[in-house]
């Protein structure tokens, strides 16, 4: 274990090479942090630190820089998360307010987040596997011909065309709409199929085949994979943090391509808390020379999606994830109310 002076150097060394972008040596750490020691104690700890594999030297120059491992007990021990202040706050909660659907919530999400964080930002849409139903909707096309609209509990909406065997009348349209809503209604979309499993009993002989048809198309809504999508934006931002990768940026830039790749990424979306991944902590190659910080946001207490940016491992960790969770705060907030 370092001593409480070590680690106070380490942290000194990482916010002096996240602001400066340059080496840091014992000297300018004794200049700009009020350590209560001497260079030269300063120098032996810098030692240490470098003999335990948190700080390297990069080049013949004085200056040290964090490792990887030297980020993650940063992050773990000595970095707080920095809270936003009153007009980030409101700044925050004024774009996202204007949002007009869940679509343009996923949207402004992901370009606020890229504009606070200055990274790449990576926002995922709400699961259906983990969201309730609000409604249900069917609506006549024409006499064998269907709409079927899921309304989930986070905003997103699911539009379906169902070919009906036979033609179906308005009465029963309305019939089956109201059963299939009062049963649910509320409902996680995983306990879905027990409930209506025995809703064609219900009809008479003719309408069963439509009926069976319609909730055969409900199911297989809930179930897509397209409830995998996410959305990113601010790759441009990479090109301000050239000099951090080792080789270029085109790795990175490949890897930010794969939705697979971000999606592991971001992690289990019922995971609410918070998560940085360091460097080499991503399995990705391409990705080595980053740090990943997402959160889960949802409607209620568990989160029914994730949202985070990427950006190099030399990164102002305490305002991202200060800035990733009060983001993911306000846009659960308007999950709710929406």
């Amino acid at each position: 274990m370092l001593s409480e002076r070590r680690l106070e150097v380490l942290r000194a060394i990482v916010q002096d090479y996240v602001g400066t972008e340059e080496p840091v040596g014992s000297k300018a750490l004794t200049e700009r942090h009020n350590l209560g020691v001497s260079p030269a104690t300063v120098r032996n700890d810098m030692a240490v630190l470098e003999d335990e594999g948190f700080i390297a030297q990069p080049h013949t120059s004085a200056g040290r820089i964090p490792t990887d491992r030297g980020y993650r007990l940063f992050v773990d021990k000595l970095a707080g998360v920095k809270p936003l202040s009153s007009p980030e706050r409101r700044a925050i909660q004024n774009f996202l307010d204007g949002a007009v659907d869940l679509d343009d919530v996923v949207g402004r999400t992901v370009r606020l987040l890229a504009q606070l964080t200055r990274q790449v930002a990576v926002v995922q849409y709400p699961s259906l596997t983990r969201s309730t139903v609000r409604h249900v909707e069917l609506l006549s096309l024409a006499p064998a011909r269907l709409m079927l609209v899921l309304i989930t509990d986070t905003g997103r909406v699911e539009q379906r065309m169902i070919d009906c065997p036979a033609p179906f009348g308005d009465t029963a349209l309305a019939d089956l709409r109201a059963r299939l809503n009062s049963r649910v209604v509320g409902r996680r979309f995983a306990d879905v199929p027990q409930l209506v499993q025995d809703l064609p009993e219900s009809f008479e002989s003719e309408d069963r085949a439509t009926v069976s048809t319609v909730l055969s198309v409900l199911l297989e809504t809930l179930v897509e994979e397209t409830e995998e999508r996410l959305i990113i934006g601010g790759t441009s931002n990479l090109t301000r943090f050239g000099h951090d990768f080792p080789v270029m940026i085109r790795p990175v830039l490949e890897a930010l391509e794969e939705q697979v790749v971000l999606l592991k990424l971001l992690g289990e979306a019922t995971d609410s808390g918070m998560t940085v991944r360091i460097g080499h902590e991503n399995a990705h190659e391409g990705l080595n020379a980053t740090s990943v910080v997402a959160v889960g946001y949802g409607s209620g207490d568990e989160a029914v999606a994730k949202l985070g940016v990427v950006g190099p491992t030399r990164m102002d960790y305490p305002g991202t994830m200060g800035a990733v969770r009060a983001v993911a705060r306000y846009v659960g907030q308007i999950l709710a109310e929406s």
